[in-house]
């Protein structure tokens, strides 16, 4: 399968012609190139592609933390490129970033790790404990583990947590940056198998960038990246 049908703009993902360039000191550099995808809740979507290509630059236009030069971003009924777009609400409500360095706050636990993204949203304090329990014990996280500081994990228990913490104010998109990056291959398949269940079980629409050629027995649609071109490969 290489690509995805039109369905309901409320379930999909869909970027237009998007570029974006950087300048760097021997000139502009073209990131991403002109791309054009789709993507559904209950689907894993997969970029794969060299260190370069463009891919981590993407996903970051999706998720709102850069702006395009140019073309379309429509996320799941909202054109978050239009002047007028909300895109902290976007960010906090519609999208859950999961990071290769797993960005948590080394000197807190676990648990307050992912109550975080809830208190800066503004969810009451009792429930977000309860909330934050239930997560992190989909993800294997229970017990000690739930005091333990961050900076005392492995790195399997970091990503777990980092998953966790995506979820919190239970967003629609959960974008995925090199997730099994920094892990030996037995955290990574974990670390797969949980971002596949949660698009097959929670209805999530999953987007991975990686290099990691392996992940793509997760895929439901996947694309190779390079120079900043986008095209649809075989699953």
């Amino acid at each position: 399968m290489v690509a995805v049908e039109q369905g309901n703009m409320a379930d999909l993902l869909e970027v237009k012609e998007v570029s974006k360039s950087f300048r760097v000191k021997s000139g502009e550099v073209r990131a991403v190139d002109g791309v054009s995808l789709r993507a559904r809740k209950g689907e894993v979507t997969v970029i794969l592609g060299p260190s370069g290509s463009g891919k981590t630059t993407l996903l970051y236009l999706i998720g709102s933390l850069e702006r395009p030069d140019a073309g379309e971003i429509n996320a799941f009924g909202e054109d978050i490129c239009r002047p007028d777009a909300d895109l902290i609400a976007y960010r906090r409500k519609r999208v859950g970033f999961v990071f290769q360095m797993f960005n948590l706050i080394p000197s807190l636990t676990a648990l307050e790790n992912v109550t975080l993204p809830m208190d800066l949203d503004g969810v009451p304090s009792e429930e977000q404990r309860g909330r934050a329990e239930k997560l992190l014990a989909g993800m294997g996280i229970e017990g000690r583990l739930l005091r333990a500081r961050a900076s005392r994990m492995s790195g399997g228990e970091k990503q777990r947590v980092a998953i966790a913490r995506a979820l919190a104010n239970d967003p629609d998109l959960i974008l995925a940056d090199e997730p099994t990056g920094n892990l030996d291959s037995a955290s990574g398949r974990v670390v797969v198998d949980i971002l596949a269940g949660l698009a097959r079980r929670e209805g999530k629409c999953v987007l991975i960038v990686t290099h990691d050629e392996s992940i793509l027995r997760a895929a439901d649609w996947a694309y190779q990246m390079r120079d900043g071109k986008l095209r649809g490969i075989e699953v």
